[in-house]
Parts: C-alpha cells; structure tokens; sequence
C-alpha cells in the first residue's frame, strides 16, 4: 500500500498513466478536503473561531505534507538549542495512534504503545517536560501548570489553529518536497503549497532553496536497542536494516553512505507498531538495524545484536540567530502585556 501511494503523490517521469488516472479519480475527493480545510482556517483567520494565546511564546514545528520530513530530529534540536540559551523548553504533541482521554503527561518509563513513538522518542533522549493529547491547548496548559517551562514546542501542530502561535517552523523533505502538489487525497499535501510563504522559517531536511534553511541528519553512534545490551556493534558485520518512517529510503541511503553491510532491507509502515515474531519473520538471527524512532517500539522485547542508529540534526548558526532573535522579540512583547496588566 505505502508503495501505491509513493507512486501515486511522488511519481517519477516515466510514472505509470495508471496512476495519473486514479490522481484525477481522486481529485474531486482533494477538492472537498480543500474547502473544508480553508473554511477552518478562515474562521480562526476572521475570528469566529477563537485561538487561545498562551502566556509563553509557542514555537509550531510541522509540515504541510503527510509523511515524515524530519520534524521530531528538528524538535530535539529546539530544545537543545532553547536550553543553551538559558530557556525552560516544554512540548505538546498530539501522540500519534494512541488513545488518549484528555491529556497526558510522557513520563521516561512509558513506552511508544501507551504515549506514541515520536514523544517516547523525543522524552528518552532530552527529558523535556512533555504532555501530549489531541487538544494542543488544553495539553500547553497542563504543561505550564505542571512544570517551570517558559516556552513551547508544538510538534507537529502546524494545522491545529486552536492554539495561538508566535512562530511557525515548516518542515520540507528536501527529495519529495511538495510530491505532485495535490491536496489529499490525490496528493500528501495537508494544505497548498502557498503556505510556505506564511510561515516565519522553512528548514528543509536535504537541499535547500533560497530563502530556506538546510538541515542535515548526522549519523553520530550505533545504540542497543535493548537496555540490557552492552554489544558493540561492527559497521563490518552483515545486517538487516528495517525501517517503519515516513521516507524508509532515505534511512537505508544513510547506511550505505556509513559503510554499512546492510544485505537486507524491509520497510514498513510509518508509526508501524512491532512485535518480536514480526521482526525476526523478516531478520532471522541476523543483525538488525532500525532507526531511533523504531527502536523505542522494540526496548522490552530486543534481542542483544539489535542496534539503532543515533542521529542528530545539525543547522547553519545563522538560522540559530534568527531564530532566538525571534524569541526574544516575542518575549519581551509578552512581559510587556503582563506588566500592562
């Protein structure tokens, strides 16, 4: 299936005319989500549906197309960054594929199946304050009850207009980009391209254009995926590589470009949830490599000679300035209210 949908939002030149007839087949389907998504829009927009201003700058991380462009590397990066310069960073996510009644908060022993894969994620490597649920407003609002955060990261909430935001970071695949640049579901695009042109910083994880900011993953160390693992692993050893993301090739590119003897690859679903006999089906007894963001779907039951890849996001420092510029700016723009107040 993921394959047909490839094929179908990212075609290539020689691209089948099977699939450019199920494209106009669906695109009635793309303008009915168009007119629904812009008439939300436009009622925050004219203010008939109100969004809540938060009492600490909200920076938004997301993308206007469906699959993974590098958002949850980009979302460490922030607080990473937001710490060094002296901030108390906290997220809010929405917690993909899990059920969640009201909000709640990802404590570091919870697992992907209960608090989703991306917050397990980004809490196991950073130990931010984080609570996810699939109200952004309510979820802020726990966040800042709760703990000493004096701004927030909103991952993945480009499209949640009930939460007032002070800056919007948008997240583009250099490779795939906008796909055909159709809405769903005849393309991956949430809303139309023009969008990038409201948001206050483009960062394009692969090549970028002018006026955006190049972001690139940096591969830094192989980790057990099992905690009770102290194996080291051998870039020279045969292995199996799986991945379960938005663009598997570009995980297997990675590994290939490492030096990696990967005699195997397999991708799954993006968010895909895993068990043991599912695995070792594809892997056998081999060696296995996945990405960090499978890898904490797979702790409790990892075999010893399974590994995932580390890697981190790495920015221009002309972009680190632009951004804290912004922050400061929407900083002192809130304690100016509250001093008025």
């Amino acid at each position: 299936m993921q394959d047909f949908v490839n094929r179908l939002w990212y075609p290539k030149a020689d691209a089948h005319i099977g699939y450019r007839g199920i494209k106009w087949l669906l695109t009635p389907l793309s303008l009915l989500f168009w007119c629904v998504s812009s008439l939300r829009r436009l009622l925050f927009k004219l203010g008939i549906k109100a969004a809540v201003s938060l009492p600490v700058p909200v920076i938004v991380v997301g993308n206007i197309t469906v699959g993974g462009s590098g958002k949850t590397p980009t979302v460490i990066y922030l607080i990473e960054l937001l710490r060094a310069q002296g901030l108390k960073p906290g997220v809010v996510s929405r917690g993909y594929g899990v059920k969640i009644d009201g909000v709640k908060i990802v404590e570091p022993h919870l697992g992907a199946d209960s608090v989703g894969d991306e917050p397990a994620m980004i809490v196991a490597r950073t130990q931010v304050p984080m609570v996810i649920g699939s109200d952004r407003v309510s979820a802020a609002k726990c966040l800042i009850e709760r703990y000493d955060v004096d701004i927030i990261i909103s991952d993945d909430g480009l499209q949640h207009y009930k939460m007032a935001r002070d800056i919007e970071l948008l997240i583009l695949d250099g490779e795939r980009r906008f796909g055909n640049e159709l809405l769903l579901p005849a393309g991956p695009l949430r809303e139309q391209t023009g969008r990038q042109k409201t948001v206050d910083f483009t960062i394009v994880n692969g090549e970028a254009k002018e006026g955006e900011f190049q972001m690139t993953l940096e591969p830094t160390r192989f980790i057990p995926v099992s905690p009770r693992s102290e194996l080291v692993f051998e870039p020279i050893e045969s292995v199996v590589a799986i991945a379960g993301i938005g663009n598997p090739e570009r995980f297997f590119t990675t590994l290939a470009q490492s030096g990696v003897a990967v005699i195997k690859t397999k991708a799954f679903e993006d968010h895909q949830k895993f068990n043991l006999a599912q695995i070792t089906q594809v892997t056998g007894n081999s060696p296995v490599l996945m990405t960090e963001k499978d890898a904490v779907k797979c702790r409790d039951f990892a075999k010893e000679n399974w590994w995932y890849l580390a890697v981190d996001a790495k920015l221009a420092e002309n972009f680190d300035q632009q951004l804290m510029d912004k922050v400061c700016q929407v900083i002192a723009v809130k304690q100016g209210n509250r001093d008025v107040v």
